[in-house]
């Protein structure tokens, strides 16, 4: 009795192992399954939304039309038709996955490969006589016509520091060696683990109000000098202090005309005449005398 007893507990705790462990390899399993997500798009164009990491898929009947113009352009006499509903069949084609960011892009010749490789995995026998060629052509034809924008949706932005607040300062009295403030932590990691710099505040600025027009009668008020009157002038009428007195405009300097003791002005007088012909016949009668004595 006591040896069936025994082989009974043994038993029944092999039995509890067996199904522990089966209930465990079942979690994990379910768990592998429910991180992988697949997103499908309608179309092969526009904005599809997705978590971040999720793969992006869209439908064969999307680019069923530009299958049969891709295969009816390739001329390898395919039968443009048979490869386009073969495409058509397929449920889902990934071309690429949503980044770990707020958003990105698939560009169409990433489409057009991926469309490639889903009608030539149909083994359609339609793609002519050429099938590499009618292929090449299907994508060139996707990439012209396709393209998507992921959104993610469970993307959340990392927060910044408040406007107007300070990171906060290395050491435990908040200031460094001597007196000195040190300064912020501005590396990740730090104490504030942001990274970014607090923004600088302008509040205390001044600056001029708009659109406040000040009356002539307060800018200048009555009995007291405009701009520019309290200095001296000089040249001018009432610059000694005199205004409206009288005082003669003169030019600097004291230049004045000399006297021409009644002769009238511009005319060659008589003397000045014969003093320049008598001048001239010297002249002349030295320069005869000079070159005939050079000439002996």
């Amino acid at each position: 009795m006591r040896k069936t007893t025994i082989w009974q507990t043994t038993r029944k705790a092999l039995t509890v192992t067996a199904l522990a462990t089966m209930v465990t390899g079942g979690a994990l399993l379910t768990a592998g399954t429910a991180s992988a997500a697949t997103t499908l798009a309608n179309a092969c164009g526009g904005t599809v939304n997705g978590g971040m990491n999720d793969t992006v898929a869209i439908t064969g009947s999307s680019v069923k039309e530009l299958v049969r113009a891709g295969a009816k352009e390739a001329g390898t006499l395919a039968l443009y038709d048979v490869a386009a509903n073969d495409i058509a069949k397929v449920n889902t084609i990934s071309v690429g996955s949503v980044p770990s960011s707020a958003g990105g892009t698939i560009d169409g010749k990433t489409i057009g490969a991926a469309v490639r490789q889903a009608v030539k995995e149909t083994k359609s026998w339609g793609l002519g006589l050429n099938p590499d060629k009618t292929l090449d052509t299907i994508a060139h034809k996707v990439a012209g016509s396709c393209g998507l924008t992921t959104v993610a949706t469970n993307y959340v932005a990392p927060t910044l520091p408040t406007p107007g607040t300070t990171a906060p300062q290395q050491g435990g009295n908040g200031g460094g060696s001597n007196g000195v403030p040190s300064s912020p932590n501005l590396l990740p990691g730090g104490s504030n683990g942001t990274g970014y710099a607090p923004p600088r505040e302008y509040g205390n600025l001044p600056v001029a109000q708009p659109g406040v027009a000040v009356a002539p009668g307060v800018r200048y008020p009555a009995n007291s000098p405009l701009p520019g009157e309290g200095g001296p002038q000089y040249g001018v009428p009432g610059a000694d202090g005199q205004a409206g007195q009288g005082t003669d405009v003169r030019n600097a300097g004291n230049a004045e005309a000399l006297a021409t003791d009644g002769l009238p002005g511009g005319d060659v007088q008589l003397p000045m005449l014969l003093a320049v012909l008598v001048l001239a016949g010297v002249t002349a009668a030295l320069v005869r005398t000079w070159v005939l004595r050079r000439v002996s």
